[in-house]
């Protein structure tokens, strides 16, 4: 039925309402301006719709019925006045029903506007209100109204979460294929952190040659703990649906996971849908069971191709080719690089890229550090075989992914491709400085976990607060750093009673989520005998940081005194006697030049070995250790 046979339809409602109907004049008067307005104008966009949606000829006069309120003010005003009202208003069930030709009193005809009628399960309307059936309003979204005048502009609550389509040929496209040549109407893809799991549902449209809508959940706005508004979530899944009905697109829906039970609402969408969630598809979500296919990594070979063809290849170096970022990501972070350097008038280079790079993933709150001058190497002061162990360290996050590629060799049966290493030592020996050495030197933030919002007394909340810290450092692309590590990674003890047991339990946890972990994690204490013996097997570098020995201490003397632009050349610091009488650490020795700097500014004068030599003194006192030798008596 077209929208312009609804005016006989309208006409012959009026008259059964008969002549003695007080509102017949105002009926007609609205009813013949609606006819004179040109509805044949909306004629495709309702044949276009149908057709998108397989409506039978029954549910699109029942479309074309709910449309006349929203098409004209005069079809507004006939569709109140015709359902009881006094004025405009839209249209009853019983008044869609009646144009539609369908009797009021039938089972089958309310169903039709019933929860699971292919008008409503679709989105195409809805209904207002809570009385008896026949008096709720059938309400048409605005989004489906603009769809029949032609526009093709998505909800503007839709658009933040809009993703340009990237593909990737990476493991997984062609079991999507096949799942969506048999006709199946959703797919899941499970994409944990750093695979390519939207890219490839992506690369499966390209190769069936159909067009896809590509939403992300978790741009929704979230509150502090990470979650999102529930009705929100059920609402934008709903919209999302048919707005990708609408285009005839394949739905990919990233961040899938987020939704859970709503994924029912899938049901009606008309197009298939690839749900990408960074977990496994869980059963009590739907009764039916979608087939599942695990997302790949981009592989090192496409990843360097996607950023060659992004940016310039001088603008790349190692580091940035080895940052685990999906095909989105690159897109994103070389758009930014290119517009940072357009700004500054310079082509763009690896400083853009790498500063780009860290802002995707420096949103993770005060325990990112992403500021400050980056750490490099020769920042660390240390014998050559704990400083080319590091510098080992920092070769294998690099050099990860081309590794994988050559086979399964971190392991099979849940076992991840992250790689955890151990820093032991005495305080002040450099064992946090080396921690952000690593995440600068790979062009990554350092996620510094905070114990006191780690750790809880109530049972099990310690390890869903671990899962939560291994969850954001993975999804931030940041290296994971544990310091004083031992309060958490303690020994397993006998167990006496409930409190043994269950602070063993969070131990066993934590051997657990290491071994599965596909980030970089260090861990950081001072008694390395302290650690339960089980994390050896899962740490692949155990580095210890030595108390300095005297020709270290010197290094490290001259490397914190060279960050001064000069000293008093009539008072030069004798950095040799300071080496040998100081048995002291590198972070004592940053302490002693730090506070000698301020004692030189409060004087303003340049830095001299007097203000060493108090500086030292107090450093030693506050240490609790006395200096002996005549060079630091009566001072």
């Amino acid at each position: 039925m077209a929208v312009a046979t609804m005016i006989a339809a309208l006409r012959e409602a009026v008259a059964r309402r008969g002549p003695a109907w007080s509102a017949a004049t105002e009926a007609t008067a609205a009813v013949e301006a609606l006819a004179a307005s040109g509805l044949e104008r909306v004629e495709p966009g309702l044949d276009d719709v149908t057709h998108a949606f397989s409506l039978d000829d029954v549910d699109r006069a029942l479309l074309a019925a709910a449309l006349l309120a929203e098409l004209h003010p005069a079809g507004h005003l006939a569709s109140g006045l015709l359902s009881g009202d006094p004025g405009a208003a839209r249209p009853s069930v019983a008044l869609v029903l009646e144009l539609a030709g369908l009797d009021a009193s039938s089972g089958a005809a309310r169903d039709r506007l019933g929860p699971r009628g292919a008008l409503r399960r679709t989105g195409l309307v809805a209904l207002d209100g809570d009385d008896v059936l026949l008096s709720r309003r059938v309400v048409v979204p605005d989004r489906v109204t603009a769809r029949l005048f032609g526009s093709s502009t998505p909800p503007v609550s839709l658009v933040p979460l809009l993703v340009e389509p990237v593909p990737a040929d990476v493991p997984g496209v062609d079991e999507v294929v096949a799942a969506l040549r048999a006709g199946e109407g959703l797919v899941w893809v499970h994409s944990p952190y750093g695979t390519a799991g939207t890219a490839l549902a992506v690369a499966a449209c390209r190769e069936l040659d159909v067009t896809c809508l590509v939403a992300d959940l978790e741009r929704l706005p979230a509150d502090e703990a990470g979650r999102r508004d529930p009705a929100t979530v059920r609402a934008t899944v709903r919209a999302l649906g048919l707005e990708a009905g609408l285009d005839g697109s394949v739905l990919v829906l990233a961040g899938a996971h987020l939704a859970g039970h709503d994924l029912r609402l899938l049901d009606g969408c008309v197009v298939p849908v690839v749900a990408v969630g960074r977990t496994p598809w869980d059963p009590h979500w739907d009764t039916a069971l979608p087939p599942a296919v695990p997302a790949g990594r981009l592989p090192v070979a496409q990843r360097e191709e996607a950023w060659t063809g992004a940016v310039p290849a001088e603008a790349l170096d190692r580091e940035v080719l080895a940052l685990r970022m999906t095909p989105e990501e690159i897109v994103a972070v070389a758009r930014r690089a290119r517009a940072d350097a357009r700004a500054a008038g310079r082509p763009v280079d690896v400083v853009d890229v790498r500063r780009s790079a860290r802002r995707l993933g420096g949103a993770g709150g005060s325990r990112v550090r992403t500021g400050g001058t980056p750490a490099t190497l020769d920042d660390l002061v240390l014998p050559e075989h704990t400083r080319g162990e590091v510098t080992r360290l920092i070769g294998w996050a690099r050099d990860r992914d081309e590794v994988l590629a050559l086979g399964d060799l971190h392991g099979k049966g849940g076992k991840g491709s992250g790689i955890c290493a151990l820093f032991s030592g005495s305080p002040g020996t450099g064992k946090t400085l080396a921690a952000h050495v690593v995440a600068d030197s790979l062009g990554m933030d350092l996620f510094q976990v905070d114990l006191s919002t780690v750790v809880d007394k109530y049972i099990g909340e310690t390890e869903k607060n671990l899962e939560k810290v291994f969850e954001q450092a993975e999804s931030l692309n940041a290296v994971l750093f544990f310091d004083e590590a031992d309060s958490l990674f303690g020994s397993r003890s006998a167990v006496n009673d409930a409190r043994d047991r269950y602070a063993n339990q969070e131990v066993a946890y934590l051997l657990q989520r290491m071994e599965a972990s596909e980030g970089i994690t260090v861990l950081a204490t001072n008694l390395r005998g302290n650690l339960d013996p089980a994390f050896a097997r899962r740490l692949h570098f155990m580095i210890h940081f030595p108390d300095p020995d005297p020709p270290t201490r010197e290094r490290l003397w001259e490397h914190h005194l060279a960050q001064l632009p000069a000293v008093d050349p009539d008072d030069p610091v004798d950095v040799a006697l300071l080496a040998r009488d100081l048995e002291i650490a590198g972070g004592d020795i940053r302490n002693i030049v730090l506070a000698a700097t301020y004692d030189a500014v409060a004087a303003q004068t340049a830095l001299g070995m007097r203000h060493v030599r108090v500086a030292a003194l107090r450093e030693m006192s506050k240490l609790g250790r006395r200096v002996s030798g005549s060079s630091w008596s009566g001072t």
